[in-house]
């Protein structure tokens, strides 16, 4: 039986990240615009770019269908979720990264499916999506993802506080829905036969080349982060908030973009990114948390002479 489109998870997802942003946080983090051009630069320009030049390198390692989904796996926008949870724990410019990652989504919601209109116009040829055009397309994603996160920030000043009251139960909630989506996403490749179809090698080199494009983009947002002389805090938003895709918006996005045959092959290197990205930003968080920041380094100067 085929799945609906517009379904109660990507609602309450959307939903609950709307009523999250709070406008001080926004006003807080727009004064670091050089910071939001470089995360949405690299969202957005610097992983196309690299899913695109490497192709040569990358496509020998995985299926033609797979590097359809590495390239779509480049156009999408960062996560917020994790993105704002890693930069906390690793003492990052929160406001930041709270205005960078809710940005980055709202883009993603015009500016993925025109790269996808100018990258993969093949792939989307045979989806039924591709007769109403890119323009259809987007307003089919405003209408599951932009007009719920509107919604849920419209309605903060009531909802605001329960939402922060209930912090640990709509954790669960939040965490439940992404499960829900790559849970049915995970099924419909199952029904349709994706893993008798693929090649183990081919699966493990899509495991290396997730890997690469992962290296790569966090590496290039440390290099520029120091290149443009930004703050420890700010370097930490950078790298967390510019090398992160977003599972919750890519795979509601999929399905609107791509045919329902095709969805699971397309959606599984987001999906082995998405878990590389959080084991391998797991440990740099605790690597930049243990660093001594500057008023620290003040204190234990100070303190001998006590």
């Amino acid at each position: 039986m085929a799945r609906s489109r517009f379904l109660p998870d990507n609602f309450t997802l959307a939903l609950l990240h709307g009523a999250k942003l709070s406008r001080d946080a926004i006003v807080a983090g727009l004064s670091h615009w050089r910071l939001h051009l470089v995360v949405v630069g690299t969202t957005f320009v610097l992983f196309p770019l690299l899913g695109w030049a490497l192709r040569p390198v990358l496509l020998p390692l995985v299926t033609p269908q797979l590097y359809t989904g590495v390239l779509y796996l480049c156009v999408l926008p960062a996560t917020v979720q994790s993105a704002i949870a890693f930069t906390a724990v690793a003492r990052g410019n929160m406001p930041a990264a709270i205005c960078s990652a809710s940005a980055s989504t709202l883009l993603g919601i015009v500016i993925t499916p025109m790269l996808v209109g100018l990258l993969l116009p093949e792939a989307q040829a045979h989806g039924a999506a591709a007769q109403d055009g890119t323009l259809a397309n987007i307003g089919r994603i405003m209408l599951q993802l932009l007009v719920p996160f509107v919604a849920g920030h419209l309605l903060r000043p009531w909802i605001g506080g329960f939402v922060q009251r209930r912090a640990a139960v709509l954790k669960v909630v939040d965490q439940g829905s992404i499960l829900l989506v790559v849970y049915t996403a995970f099924s419909a490749a199952v029904v349709q036969g994706l893993w008798r179809q693929l090649p183990w090698p081919a699966l493990l080199g899509l495991v290396v080349v997730c890997a690469v494009l992962l290296a790569l983009a966090l590496g290039l947002t440390t290099w520029a982060a120091r290149r443009m002389g930004l703050s420890t805090e700010d370097e930490i938003t950078l790298v967390f908030c510019g090398s992160k895709k977003s599972l919750a918006s890519g795979v509601p996005m999929a399905k609107v973009l791509f045919a329902s045959h095709a969805v699971g092959a397309i959606v599984l290197p987001l999906m082995v990114f998405h878990q590389m990205q959080l084991m391998v930003c797991a440990v740099l968080a605790q690597r930049y948390a243990r660093r001594t920041s500057p008023n620290e380094v003040a204190i234990k100067s100070v303190a001998p002479s006590a």
